[in-house]
């Protein structure tokens, strides 16, 4: 079975082709980061229209890589949400316009979904369950994955991102976006412990997490300092920082692996290509005698191979009625907002 995954939730268009048999045959990815940095931030009229633009040929790329034409594809995924309106809107339309031609499945697949999959076109591919910690621009999550489909949530920002701390970091220090692969660079010429940042929550006896004091830390110590073009204060600052938010993760999934006793963990989302978080968790779970996976780096960002991914583990899910009614359907929407735990 050969299933294309489109993604056009944020500010990535991407495209794949999965094969249940062969695994991830090509994909391709348009990134919109050198529209947006003008901004300081994704505008959401200018990424659906970068979408409409790029999404069919997209998919053209991917089959010509492939090997493949439009008459071999048995199924087409698509990020029903959550993300931009419009943004989920372009991906769905041609999504849906290519299921109609070819009269075939098209699968509404959820964002997050995606992301915990990823892991598991890395090889070694993680086996379920596991804990997986999620951390976007967008969402930073907790979760225990029991198998396909379901996902417990255990834990979560009750404000910002670590993701979008890190684009307002950023700011602060006068870096491009997005804030998340400046922040760590400078980071790496810094010291730990030269500055010391607030870490909400750590030692709450729960799961959740908050970021939103961080950033105001962060304000506070730019407003106070003397100089902030020295360039040895910011490496300090933004090492301050990423320490802060690796330490709160760390303290988090290690409290989690304690109470579900789990000791295999995915770490997915665009934030997992973190070095500094990479190392800090890997450490952590190795020395409590566990593994931990990661998506290959390419696939840490929004991609069409995840949602390939998904979609082709979902429709395998499916009953035969569930399938036939799969093919019957007729219009489609999208879900800016939904919750991962409905599924």
């Amino acid at each position: 079975m050969l299933v294309l995954g489109i993604e056009s939730s944020c500010d990535e268009t991407g495209a794949a082709l999965i094969s249940d048999r062969d695994g991830l045959l090509a994909d391709a990815l348009h990134t919109q980061i050198d529209m947006h940095r003008a901004y300081g931030g994704v505008v959401p009229e200018l990424a659906s229209r970068d979408h409409i633009r790029r999404a069919v040929a997209l998919v053209d790329d991917v089959l010509q890589k492939a090997g493949k034409t439009r008459a071999d594809i048995d199924a087409v995924a698509v990020t029903e949400g959550p993300g931009l309106a419009g943004a989920l809107l372009v991906g769905n339309a041609v999504a849906h316009a290519i299921g109609w031609a070819l009269e075939i499945p098209v699968l509404g697949v959820h964002h997050l979904e995606g992301h915990l999959l990823a892991a598991r076109l890395s090889d070694p591919a993680p086996e379920f369950p596991f804990l997986a910690v999620l951390v976007s621009g967008g969402h930073t999550q907790i979760l225990k994955v029991e198998r396909f489909g379901h996902y417990e949530l255990l834990g979560e920002t009750l404000d910002d991102a670590a993701g979008e701390a890190f684009d307002k970091t950023a700011q602060l220090l006068g870096l491009p976006y997005p804030g998340g692969p400046a922040v760590s660079a400078l980071a790496e010429k810094g010291t730990s412990g030269a500055i010391e940042l607030a870490r909400p929550m750590i030692h709450a006896p729960n799961l959740n997490m908050s970021f939103s004091g961080l950033k105001t830390s962060v304000l506070t110590a730019v407003h106070a300092a003397e100089d902030t073009s020295d360039e040895t204060w910011r490496a300090n600052l933004a090492r301050g920082f990423v320490d802060a938010v690796v330490d709160v993760l760390a303290a988090k999934l290690v409290r989690a692996m304690r109470q579900t006793k789990l000791k295999r963990v995915v770490v997915a989302g665009g934030v997992s290509a973190n070095k500094q978080l990479r190392a800090r968790l890997t450490d952590e779970v190795r020395r409590r005698k566990g593994e931990i996976f990661y998506p290959p780096m390419r696939l840490c960002t929004d991609n069409g191979a995840m949602i390939a991914a998904a979609g082709l583990a979902r429709y395998e899910a499916m009953t035969p009625e569930e399938r036939e009614a799969l093919r019957r359907q007729t219009g489609f929407k999208v879900r800016p907002r939904w919750p991962l735990e409905t599924l």
